[in-house]
């Protein structure tokens, strides 16, 4: 049986349509596009755009339980009181910098998942992001689990499906038969090369020659075609979008979506492990949260002003959550179990999952998770991107929850 939203949140619509080339040496890449990969596409293939809190969110300070007297007891000093909270219900609301979830909130296009973790944490952020990035917590795997999930995409052969906007590739994009487009700066995406052979990058040898001639033309033409696209997505798009003042690379996604790129998987990060909110935490956590919100709810709109917002689902995740009591410095310690986010026209809103005990702690004075996090992957995968593909990408079978028509 799946997990039934928590409140009394109403639903109301929803259940809708349907359903790197990294800069580096050439010799290091593998080719990355079949002829005509890029072409432009009117197929209506559903998206899916992965956001990565790094750092570790605090997710009792994001979705905040107000209504619960404990979580008082444990931070009293940086508890976000009732009047501050932008109240969901009579027992969570949100905190005050996330103005734009709460306007995803009330326009129906925001679920709210607790309690998501895995059995035995860790609370190193190298290996914890490596379980959520693969899938595999307590073991790890060669490939990523968005690198998988492209791998068994129906009409994925031969086209690259994956782009990682960031300035080195994540793991959670590494895939068997696809090289994720990792690129940073559109208006700078290019092959790294010295000065001097500048010239022979910007052409293609056709020759005939040997199966080692062959690969390199395949990766020289393969890179000037994507670096080509990106580059001219990102010069033609116009927005009067408001992202807020850090947009989390979200502009880019949007301008690959309105070229009508064929790529269905994105992944962007709020990078330099911002979340790590170790001392201080209250106006900084508000600060960065406000960034993320007004981002993801920028993004969402611009979407609708291109006519894609139909296509497109948002996963919000962090590597793990917060200690529970506060800190002597009035900050948070790395923690467990964490709230995730799906967003988006896709979603079907409301709160899902069992909010962990704020009374019954573990392991330090930690959350005991309720909701295993892949079971929000196999949401995403089995109810958006590909059914009935779960059980292979995150090799085993998780109960999903009801977020997604």
């Amino acid at each position: 049986m799946s997990l039934k939203p928590i409140t009394g949140k109403l639903i109301s619509r929803r259940r809708l349509l349907g359903g790197g080339l990294t800069t580096v040496s050439a010799l290091a890449a593998a080719p990355i596009f079949s002829s005509g990969a890029w072409a432009q596409t009117d197929q209506d293939q559903p998206i899916l755009v992965s956001v990565e809190l790094s750092g570790g969110n605090d997710g009792l300070n994001t979705v905040v339980p107000y209504g619960d007297d404990a979580y008082y007891r444990h931070r009293p000093n940086i508890g976000i009181k009732p009047a501050e909270v932008h109240k969901l219900d009579d027992h969570f609301g949100l905190n005050p910098g996330l103005l734009g979830f709460e306007r995803l909130w009330n326009t129906d296009d925001l679920a709210i998942i607790h309690g998501c973790g895995y059995e035995q944490p860790s609370y190193s952020h190298f290996t914890s992001m490596a379980y959520w990035h693969t899938a595999a917590p307590n073991r790890g795997d060669e490939f990523g689990w968005l690198g998988r999930l492209a791998d068994a995409l129906d009409g994925a052969e031969g086209t690259d499906v994956l782009i990682n906007i960031a300035s080195s590739q994540s793991l959670a994009v590494k895939s068997r038969l696809h090289t994720p487009v990792v690129f940073d700066n559109p208006d700078r995406f290019q092959r790294r090369t010295f000065d001097g052979q500048w010239p022979l990058m910007q052409r293609v040898d056709e020759a005939a020659g040997n199966p080692s001639r062959a690969f390199l033309n395949d990766v020289a033409r393969s890179a000037l075609t994507a670096s080509a696209r990106i580059r001219d997505a990102w010069g033609s798009y116009r927005t009067p979008v408001d992202y807020g003042l850090n947009g989390m690379d979200l502009p880019k996604v949007a301008a690959c979506i309105e070229a009508r790129l064929p790529t269905r998987i994105y992944h962007v990060s709020y990078r330099n492990n911002a979340f790590d909110t170790h001392v201080q935490q209250v106006n900084l956590h508000r600060r960065i949260l406000a960034y993320t919100a007004d981002a993801i709810n920028g993004f969402i709109r611009d979407l609708e002003r291109i006519g894609q917002a139909h296509r497109v689902l948002v996963l919000v995740y962090s590597e793990f959550g917060r200690r529970v009591p506060e800190n002597a410095n009035l900050g948070t310690d790395h923690g467990s179990a964490n709230v995730m986010f799906l967003a988006g026209k896709p979603v079907i809103p409301g709160h899902y999952g069992k909010p962990p005990s704020l009374t019954y702690l573990v392991d330090g004075d930690n959350l005991k998770h309720t909701v295993d996090f892949r079971q929000v992957y196999t949401t995403v995968i089995d109810r958006w991107m590909q059914p009935g593909a779960s059980s292979t990408v995150l090799k085993g079978n998780f109960q999903p929850i009801d977020a997604l028509g």
